[in-house]
């Protein structure tokens, strides 16, 4: 569909107490992004004109919002006047003639699972599921193919609560039906909110068809706790890693694997189970091994791990890092980091090797230094490198050498050692023996 032709509008003002959580219902994360981002990043594929209506902790939700997209309405709902569903959408106002209304918790909609909405010529579409268990679900009551009307949990009766077809909360309405209906909105109820499903029943009184539409429940999922999340996070994760896969790359034993949204994988790829990638690491033709972290890096024509830590604006080309080795904010191209190093804020050029328990002193308890090493340095096992320092190209550094701030120039050998002292007979002196 023309993306001209659809307006959508994300209910977003929720303060999701079941949550148990200070934090906004939307702002909670699935797959490293909140579930807010998920929907919009859905909804601009189909739509140019997207609406998301606030209240709760609001500035904090634009402002998060705002660091992903610029094209977005943003709508402060009175809650404290005009509480609910329909409540919300008392200011909003649209450009084009059919509008797609969504809910901020449902981060698994996809463009795809829209798509039924948007073929419809009806001036209301209403999605619904059956559900063995519909609590927590406004129940939908249908006859010859039409809804009647919907009825929240809270409001239901006792036959009505045995309904299994119920409101999966998205719909779509032609523009009219919104412009009359809004305004007619009433909050006599056991809540007193206004509902955006009264509009429904006021259609419907006025004897207009409301079609329902089937969906199916993974990809309209609300989520209403932590518990919802992590279900949630895990059709995501199944859904991300099945992608990469049927891309081309190899993940073994995937259902170990942790993948955020924003990672992206090029070339011939292999990952090995008990990984986890996050943030928005790019992973090139590469072989991360098992149970290794990758965060906010970039990883090319490497081997990382197995047990290997990437902390974040880690840039890594042409290397080998080997087991409990950690980088952060370094790079790294053309080198051997083989196991039990920490280099962090360094960069270290190509054929140099870093011999295992090397550590780059970064920090000094106010401010972090940079370290600097070239081409070709060899730096001997239990090395401590104090920064700031350069080490040139073509230098080596003696086995538990301690090199403190300053320049090691090319061809110079950094030996610190103390002169071996062996007492003779301490060891029975010392436990008396």
């Amino acid at each position: 569909m023309d993306k001209n032709k659809i307006s959508i509008v994300i209910l977003a003002a929720g303060k999701g107490s079941r949550m148990k959580s200070a934090k906004a219902k939307v702002l909670h994360t699935i797959c490293g992004k909140e579930m807010l981002y998920h929907i919009i990043k859905s909804s601009r594929i189909i739509s140019d004109d997207i609406t998301v209506v606030v209240a709760h902790q609001k500035e904090v939700v634009i402002k998060q919002m705002s660091l992903y997209f610029d094209d977005i309405n943003f709508v402060v709902q009175d809650d404290l006047n005009f509480p609910g569903t329909g409540g919300a959408m008392k200011n909003v106002c649209t450009k084009n003639e059919k509008v797609l209304v969504l809910n901020g918790d449902m981060p698994l909609i996809t463009p795809q699972s829209l798509y039924g909405f948007l073929k419809s010529d009806s001036d209301i579409v209403m999605s619904v599921f059956d559900l063995q268990n519909p609590d927590g679900y406004g129940r939908v009551i249908i006859d010859n193919g039409q809804v009647q009307r919907i009825v929240e949990q809270k409001d239901a009766s006792v036959s009505e609560l045995q309904v299994t077809t119920v409101n999966a909360g998205v719909y779509a309405f032609s523009k009219k039906i919104l412009d009359k209906y809004i305004p007619l909105l009433n909050n006599d109820n056991a809540q007193n909110e206004y509902y955006l499903t009264d509009v429904i029943s006021m259609a419907r009184a006025d004897g207009l068809k409301i079609t329902p539409l089937l969906v199916d429940e993974e990809h309209f999922k609300g989520i209403n706790s932590k518990l919802d999340l992590a279900v949630a996070e895990e059709i995501m994760q199944n859904q991300i890693k099945a992608n990469w896969m049927n891309s081309g790359v190899i993940m073994q034993l995937p259902s170990t694997i942790y993948i955020e949204e924003g990672v992206v994988f090029e070339g011939e790829c292999i990952v090995e189970n008990g990984c986890r990638i996050t943030g928005e690491s790019k992973i090139i033709n590469s072989h991360i091994k098992a149970h290794s972290v990758i965060e906010d890096s970039i990883v090319k024509n490497s081997d990382v791990g197995p047990m290997a830590h990437l902390r974040p604006d880690s840039n890594i080309e042409d290397t080998h890092i080997g087991n409990f080795v950690e980088i952060k904010k370094s790079s790294l191209k053309g080198v051997k980091a083989g196991h039990l190093s920490y280099i962090g804020d360094a960069t270290v050029n190509e054929g140099t090797n870093i011999g295992a328990g090397v550590i780059t002193c970064n920090y000094d308890g106010i401010n972090k230094y940079k370290t600097t090493i070239g081409k070709n340095v060899f730096i001997g096992s239990d090395s401590q490198l104090i920064a700031p320092i350069i080490l040139e190209d073509d230098v080596m550094i003696a086995a538990g050498t301690t090199v403190r701030s300053g320049k090691i120039l090319s061809g110079e050998l950094a030996v610190s050692s103390a002169k071996l002292r062996v007492i003779k007979d301490f060891y029975y002196k010392f436990f008396k023996k």
